[in-house]
């Protein structure tokens, strides 16, 4: 990677990590109808998203020490420095692909240990922009995008790992502070559309971001232990969410390919991994078998372009225009 390039590496880039890890997770789910098959696409997801993980992580500490004016710009950003949250929740996701695999150990609980808490402390971070003045960088209505889910309902993720590590109590704690934030920012992201309109075109895929919180809280409040029927409920909710964002497909089916179509990825993953979880068979099943599919052939395109905009030099350069032009 060119050392220009790497300047401009924030850390939205870290959503390849979460879709990767997250197909990786709905390949599990699918290894009783796949057998063999399914688990080795699932170990082999598993494996290339920590290594794409190691790979942006040497990236991101070279970029700190090279360009610290960068990060400081990406903190400082309306929009940028909700994706932080991008670097905890791989690293819950990537503890949770491990517990799929069957592995335990001190090396997978600190990883989640490490994972929960920084997602606890970029939360309470990018919360407390709320106690600021506007003028000392508090909440502009740019700040109000789909990426604002990352770091707020992410803590969603804990149960999935926690509770099989046997740390039920954690879990249930810090699940509890994304449910509650999660229809706070939905209903935010209504009245930042009414009061501003819709954000830069180069953010529509990042949409699909609300297809995620519903289904990760039916998969955890599983791992939990609450009713099926609930989990029934939020898969409706997900899968609404999916038809309400659906319109929007053919405007981003058109925009040239950046870091935020990597968005779509987990959001895809998280629906095909509940409705595997929920389908035992009949058309339930069917069709978690056709998302499976479909997300894996999108995550498949998304790592196409990616290496394709790489070799071109098309992907980290500078903002051509400003992706929080709207007015504070």
């Amino acid at each position: 990677m060119p050392t220009q390039s790497l300047k401009h590496l924030f850390p939205g880039w870290f959503a390849m990590v979460m879709g990767l890890a997250g197909l990786s997770l709905a390949w599990h789910r699918a290894a009783g109808v796949m057998g063999e098959a399914g688990t080795a696409a699932a170990l082999a997801l598993g494996v290339l998203a920590l290594l794409v993980f190691l790979g942006l992580g040497v990236a991101t500490l070279l970029r700190r020490q090279r360009y610290p004016e960068a990060w400081a710009e990406d903190l400082a950003h309306p929009v940028r420095h909700v994706f932080v949250a991008a670097i905890p929740v791989s690293m819950i996701l990537l503890a949770t692909t491990a517990v799929a695999a069957g592995l335990r150990g001190p090396a997978v609980e600190g990883l989640w240990w490490l994972g929960a808490l920084g997602q606890l402390g970029v939360t309470a971070w990018v919360l407390s922009r709320c106690w600021r003045g506007k003028d000392a960088g508090g909440l502009p209505w740019a700040m109000f995008t789909p990426g604002l889910i990352v770091p707020i309902v992410g803590n969603v993720l804990v149960p999935l790992a926690g509770v099989p590590l046997g740390r039920p109590e954690w879990s249930a704690a810090q699940f509890g502070v994304g449910v509650f934030f999660w229809p706070l920012v939905t209903v935010l992201l209504v009245v930042r559309i009414a009061q501003q309109g819709l954000w830069p075109e180069r953010l529509l895929p990042a949409n699909l971001i609300l297809v995620a919180p519903p289904a990760v809280v039916g998969l955890s409040l599983l791992q939990l232990g609450a009713p099926v029927a609930v989990a029934w409920a939020l898969w409706g909710v997900a899968l609404f969410s999916l038809l309400w964002v659906a319109p929007l497909l053919p405007r981003i089916a058109g925009l040239p390919f950046g870091a935020p179509h990597w968005g779509m990825s987990f959001p895809l993953a998280a629906f095909t991994a509940l409705t595997l979880r929920l389908g035992e068979g009949g058309l339930m099943g069917l069709l978690g078998m056709m998302l499976l599919a479909l997300t894996s052939l999108v995550v498949a395109a998304l790592a196409l372009a990616t290496v394709k905009g790489l070799r071109a030099g098309t992907l980290l350069v500078p903002e051509t225009v400003p992706i929080a032009a709207v007015a504070p």
